[in-house]
């Protein structure tokens, strides 16, 4: 499932790029299967790595945090550890961590900030005082305070030599990390890596104290620079776009490795996603229920603070015994699921309740071919273990809205419950609401409902109806109207005439 037959030959590995119109998206395809998708829709771009000028509106020392007004819809979370006067301060962890955060911080303190994390749903965003800036070769913290190398380099003298030259061309408050491509290149060129940084730092600050309000210093492009990184990962990848300036903008681009990016255009009349068959799969990426190859299938359920996937095995009944069926499944949902997570690029805390493995050896090898899946994702992720009841737990770092957060927006009619009261449920609430009209002085009333609440009352040539009437001495008239969902509404009450003359 999810293969790509090229309409422009058997390339397996491709970048599309589709920022010809307003919403820009790419995809990326390894191995003739969708990996990734990324979509960014004006008005909705993610603030992670932004800047901001914010004021501090409240201390809270019960949670040791700050809620910070940045000029967003909603304040954001601010906690101690991530203040600079606290990075800074001398002392031991211990003895700084049983401090409060008053001493660090106080109401109505302007600070320079910067988004980590998105606000979700009733959440704000969160936010930090340390400062990263991303340079080609370095991320700057002005007040970082330590020096720290790519956890993919792995060579400890390699590693040795960076930390080394970094602790001799930092101040003694700033911090600095070597990314992936600093390897590749001579210390001079590191050296101005960082006297860039440090200059746009100095204007970042500049601007900011010409503010009088809170608001936006220096915004990033996430979509570029996703992009970008997308294209280090995609060393012999075929990329392929559908916007001369897009173009234009990457000419000359050179991943971590030192390689130039090599564009394709795409000029046809059908939208680049589609000819690519990348517009299927955003649609297969919001649905609910993803079938597997052997016919077994995965339920994808998502909550505010968690996503819960179950396994079952559908239309696969195996060769052999039950356990053997049961292992395979779990085997190939294992990958497929690892797959979907970066598709969907959930975050938080993720369930999966693969079909029930008694043998601890089975439920270790799924865990591991889940890791191995998961290896290459960009984003920080966490595999816990299974529950006593056989649910695999793990975290996947978030910082920005998933793709169904993203693209969709909550049912109108359930209120994102996924659920509606049923037309006999309706029907019941209006019956209790007229009996309570029995003995009042109106002699009818006009109900407004869609067709089927009134059918419960007219069906069988209207018993319930001619037999509620008798019982409540109340005449009953129905205003049939169209509605997505089972409704009623007593529109008015009086007599005879009156009613039965606006019916």
């Amino acid at each position: 499932m999810g293969k790509f037959l090229s309409k422009r030959g058997n390339i397996l590995d491709r970048l599309i790029i589709n920022t010809l119109t307003a919403e820009k998206r790419f995809a990326s395809i390894k191995n003739g299967k969708a990996e990734r998708l990324y979509i960014e829709q004006p008005g909705q771009q993610s603030q992670v790595g932004n800047i901001y000028l914010g004021i501090v509106e409240k201390v809270v020392p019960g949670m040791n945090a700050a809620f910070v007004n940045f000029g967003c819809e909603k304040s954001g979370y601010l906690h101690r550890d991530k203040l600079p006067s606290f990075v800074q301060e001398h002392g031991s962890k211990a003895e700084k961590q049983g401090r409060s955060i008053s001493r660090y911080v106080h109401q109505g303190e302007r600070l320079l900030i910067q988004v980590e994390k998105d606000a979700a749903g009733s959440k704000g965003a969160r936010l930090t005082a340390v400062i990263e800036l991303k340079g080609r070769h370095l991320v700057y913290m002005p007040s970082g305070k330590y020096v720290a190398v790519s956890k993919k380099h792995g060579n400890p003298e390699l590693r040795k030599n960076m930390l080394q030259i970094g602790e001799s061309i930092k101040t003694e408050t700033e911090g600095l990390i070597f990314r992936t491509s600093a390897v590749n290149h001579e210390q001079k060129e590191i050296e101005q890596d960082l006297q860039e940084l440090r200059d746009l730092f100095s204007d970042i600050q500049r601007k900011s104290d010409a503010l009088k309000k809170p608001g936006l210093v220096h915004g990033k492009d996430y979509f570029y620079e996703e992009l970008t990184g997308e294209i280090d990962r995609h060393r012999n990848a075929e990329i392929v776009s559908d916007d001369p300036e897009m173009r234009k903008k990457l000419a000359g681009y050179k991943s971590g490795q030192g390689t130039e990016a090599n564009i394709v255009s795409y000029s046809g009349a059908e939208n680049i996603f589609s000819f690519y068959g990348a517009e299927h799969e955003i649609d297969k990426a919001l649905k609910r229920v993803v079938w597997l190859e052997n016919g077994a299938y995965l339920i994808f359920d998502a909550a505010e603070a968690l996503t819960i996937i179950d396994v079952n095995t559908g239309k696969f009944t195996g060769k052999n015994n039950l356990e053997e069926t049961v292992f395979a499944a779990n085997k190939l949902a294992a990958e497929e699921i690892a797959r979907q997570i970066r598709l969907r690029d959930l975050g938080g805390m993720i369930l999966i309740d693969f079909i029930d493995m008694k043998d601890q050896e089975s439920r270790e090898e799924v865990a591991r071919i889940l890791e191995s899946a998961l290896a290459e994702d960009k984003r920080r992720t966490r595999i816990a273990g299974f529950t006593l009841l056989g649910v695999l737990q793990l975290t996947r770092k978030k910082t920005k809205l998933s793709i169904t957060e993203a693209l969709t927006e909550k049912c109108r009619v359930c209120s994102g419950a996924g659920h509606v009261l049923s037309s006999e449920t309706m029907a019941f609430r209006l019956e209790r609401e007229l009996w309570e009209y029995r003995g009042s002085d109106y002699e009818a009333v006009l109900v407004e409902s869609d067709s089927e609440v009134a059918n419960f009352f007219l069906a069988n040539e209207g018993e319930h109806k001619i037999r509620l009437e008798q019982v409540l001495g109340l005449k009953i008239s129905f205003l049939i109207a169209d509605s997505p969902k089972p409704f009623y509404s007593v529109r008015k009450l009086g007599n005879v005439r009156e009613i039965f003359e606006s019916e």
